[in-house]
């Protein structure tokens, strides 16, 4: 991720799926998935919640990206994330 004074292009509409922190990852990590849905429907969704759940959730991104809380946090504010 880049500085906002040159931002990196983000592919807000790759899908994406949101998993429990702690989940155990491994082979079956595809079946445990939460929610499937747009990389930019996803940074929303966490950042709406209450700040105590935020950190209880991670984003897997094509290309076995995974995304934490923090990262995400910081995609939430990026004025290009596309609003509903």
């Amino acid at each position: 991720m880049s500085d906002s004074a040159n931002p990196a292009h983000i592919e807000w509409n790759d899908l994406a799926e949101l998993h429990e922190k702690d989940d155990g990852g491994g082979i079956l990590s595809g079946l445990k998935g939460i929610r499937q849905a747009t990389l930019a429907e996803l940074v929303r969704y966490i950042a709406q919640l209450p700040e105590a759940e935020r950190e209880q959730y991670v984003i897997y991104k094509a290309g076995d990206h995974r995304l934490e809380i923090g990262e995400i946090m910081l995609l939430s504010r990026r004025p290009d994330l596309p609003r509903p």
